[in-house]
């Protein structure tokens, strides 16, 4: 029996069942205050101990090698988000745990800053929030990102981030400061313009209307921003596409990206039943449609496929987005962020202002 009453202000309304062990955490004393209503199912942290802070890929559809995610888990809830199944590994479940129990990263800087200086380590982009955003509701307290991007400033090295919170504002100064040396790009994710969509499919996110204003604030700072149009749902979301565009250009977006939605492992029975607890009468339609760019599935694995589908429906949403890319000249990549200014020691403190 799902208790509705408890998972207000949550993406998923239950737990899936876990693939591994259950471990067991001792949870930190953290509270945070949150801009709305705070959640009925309260969230609890816990520390995370890895001993190492940047995550390594072989993805040959991704472009960067090395991600940063201070936080495992992620408060902001989005129902289709391809990260819940990680959060089995942890012993936790992919539903009501991703977004409730969350992993804390206490060390993240520390250990950024030991692997910044190995003789080993080549400066390259690292993309930040490659699993879960680091701008959810608790970096207001912590500042664990902020204090990664302090250290990735110090060091002169790369960074790719995305997020879809406002959040990101706060940091303005560290951004400009990275921007000198060519350093940093920020994508800023709009799934939908529907602020009441939003609220069900995403609900701890930044509205659209903040998004776009974080979009704004950010060139007008002259920080190199673009639009991640993800997921887009066949049959709820495709056909906002060009209006998302539009907007992001408008408030000063130069790039922008897009990845069709894919359901692996637990995502798939999470978002069905948001399907048809949340929007019923377009439930049957919005499956279809996936369908139709996956083969018959509901996800694909298959690199060079999984991101962008395949089938006529897939290359309809392909061309849209390139159409308006050219439309609304948002074809400026962030490709080739500078490795030059990279500096493995730092005498002293650095120099911000």
């Amino acid at each position: 029996m799902r208790d509705s009453s408890t998972t207000k202000g949550r993406g998923a309304s239950f737990n899936t069942p876990n693939r591994f062990e259950k471990t067991h955490l001792e949870p930190l004393d953290i509270e945070v205050l949150y801009e709305e209503d705070e959640p009925q199912l309260k969230t609890v942290f816990y520390m995370d101990s890895s001993k190492s802070i940047l995550a390594k890929n072989d993805s040959p559809d991704l472009p960067f090698t090395y991600s940063i995610n201070p936080y495992r888990g992620c408060e902001h809830g989005c129902i289709y988000c391809y990260a819940r199944p990680s959060h089995e590994y942890l012993g936790f479940s992919a539903g009501l745990d991703f977004e409730s129990k969350i992993m804390v990263k206490m060390d993240a800087a520390k250990l950024l800053e030991e692997t910044l200086q190995k003789k080993s380590w080549e400066p390259q982009m690292v993309a930040f929030s490659g699993n879960t955003d680091c701008y959810q509701p608790v970096e207001r307290k912590l500042q664990l990102t902020r204090q990664c991007l302090e250290i990735f400033l110090k060091h002169r090295n790369p960074v790719g981030l995305i997020t879809k919170n406002a959040l990101v504002l706060r940091d303005l100064d560290i951004f400009q400061e990275m921007a000198k040396y060519d350093i940093i790009h920020i994508m800023i994710s709009i799934t939908s313009l529907d602020d009441a969509l939003i609220r069900k499919m995403e609900p701890r996110t930044s509205t659209p209307a903040n998004r776009l204003k974080a979009i704004e604030e950010l060139a007008k700072h002259g920080i190199r921003v673009g639009v991640n149009a993800a997921p887009i749902i066949p049959g709820l979301t495709d056909e906002e596409l060009p209006a998302i565009l539009k907007a992001a250009a408008e408030h000063g977006a130069t790039s922008a990206g897009y990845i069709l939605l894919r359901l692996p492992g637990a995502v798939k029975p999470l978002f069905l039943d948001w399907l048809q607890r949340e929007l019923p009468n377009r439930a049957g339609k919005v499956m279809n449609r996936i369908k139709d760019t996956r083969q018959g599935e509901l996800s694909s694995s298959c690199f060079g496929k999984r991101l962008k589908g395949e089938g006529e429906i897939a290359e309809a949403i392909n061309k849209l987005f390139y159409i308006n890319v050219r439309k609304y000249n948002l074809n400026k990549r962030w490709h080739g962020l500078s490795t030059e200014h990279f500096r493995r020691e730092v005498q002293g403190q650095m120099e911000m202002f």
